[in-house]
């Protein structure tokens, strides 16, 4: 691929891009000069931009793409919470249920929806959480844990490459929530194209060497 001259626009939300946007960028221009990758936003989840041809790859968890689109998994990710590391819950062992809703919450909700999956699991708990800000994404859910008493949610993956880490007391969620996996998706009519194919294949080696933080899936 060291002759190819191409623009691949990859379509995929804030912490895929902070986590593995430097790693991949840095592998293709390594081997294939010529290619320019074009990390584009991803504000809500529709197959639109793949079946028009305005994207050639979409990364995220998969939901209503339809029965055409290619999917192929990439790694398990998890939700974990996070802290300001003067926080009294840093200074805890091990966090419990009635610890985690003894403090206020900051939510990263793009459509600014309020109630989420962690109220459905802690509802079936019998507690409630007290959520005193509702955010757009978790650079903005990280800011504002880091600058008060609020507990923040956000997938491990997303504190790769993060200086903000730091500065922040991460912790297990001490409840059972779903894990996250995430997906690379492209149109059949990507399928056979050289090109594309090997922009996938690197895409899936720059995921697999990273399962220290989060629990890569096997593709044998």
């Amino acid at each position: 691929m060291e002759n190819l001259e191409r623009l691949f626009t990859i379509r995929a939300n804030d912490g895929f891009i902070v986590a593995f946007g430097p790693l991949l960028i840095a592998a293709v221009a390594e081997v294939a000069p010529g290619i320019c990758i074009r990390f584009a936003p991803k504000p809500e989840k529709t197959p639109r931009y793949l079946r028009e041809g305005l994207v050639d790859l979409e990364i995220g968890v998969q939901s209503n793409m339809g029965p055409e689109i290619r999917v192929q998994r990439l790694f398990q990710d998890r939700f974990i919470g996070a802290v300001r590391k003067e926080h009294p819950l840093a200074l805890q062992p091990g966090i419990k249920v009635e610890d985690y809703i003894a403090w206020g919450h900051v939510v990263a909700s793009p459509d600014g929806m309020l109630h989420g999956f962690v109220d459905d699991a802690l509802a079936a708990l019998g507690v409630t959480r007290k959520v005193m800000s509702v955010v757009p994404g978790f650079p903005t859910a990280l800011s504002v844990a880091l600058a008060s008493d609020l507990i923040a949610m956000v997938p491990a993956l997303y504190l790769r490459n993060q200086r903000m880490a730091e500065n922040l007391h991460v912790f297990e969620l001490p409840f059972k929530t779903r894990d996250i996996v995430v997906s690379q998706m492209w149109h059949p009519r990507m399928e056979k194209d050289a090109g594309h194919r090997w922009l996938r294949e690197k895409i899936l080696e720059v995921c697999g060497g990273y399962g220290n933080v989060f629990r890569p899936i096997s593709t044998k």
